[in-house]
């Protein structure tokens, strides 16, 4: 684990507003790299019922979406956040579309892949709804596939809230 933080980062917002990750200080983090168009696309929902549980504990699910991955997040990031908002309620913070892996992959998620290797020990972001938890001092603790249901999150989250 490096000295380095997720909060030694900054991010931009869907509208395009900058914002420094220690925005979220003192915060549990699940960043997630999120598409409107794939398979995995309903944990949207159990994303946002996550977000919901635990956001007045100190959590927070960020979105970030990626478009890497059979081209599954065309959109703008207006028909983005409609999409979230109108077929999930999503209420958590989603973010401008980034690259994850790659040449151009966002810093953070260099960052993130760097701290927690996934499948075989590779570094990569295998797919879409890859997830990130990171502790209230902003360590990434752990990686979860894709194919780990929010809900399988939960116990983690709420150990990291009750250990703060």
């Amino acid at each position: 684990m490096s000295d380095k933080t997720v909060y030694d980062f900054k991010v931009t917002t869907i509208d395009g507003a900058h914002v420094p990750m220690d925005h979220y200080k003192d915060k549990v983090l699940l960043i997630v790299n999120v598409a409107s168009k794939c398979g995995l696309t309903p944990q949207y929902e159990g994303l946002e019922e996550l977000y919901e549980k635990y956001q007045d504990y100190g959590f927070e699910v960020l979105g970030f979406p990626c478009n890497q991955f059979a081209g599954q997040e065309p959109g703008t990031h207006e028909e983005i956040a409609e999409f979230c908002t109108l077929n999930y309620g999503v209420k958590f913070p989603m973010f401008a579309k980034v690259d994850v892996n790659g040449r151009n992959a966002d810093p953070l998620f260099k960052f993130l892949r760097k701290e927690t290797k996934g499948l075989f020990g590779l570094d990569l972001v295998k797919w879409n709804f890859t997830k990130f938890l990171v502790d209230m001092s902003g360590h990434v603790v752990k990686r979860f596939e894709p194919m780990t249901a929010p809900a399988d999150i939960a116990p983690d989250v709420a150990k990291l809230l009750k250990e703060a």
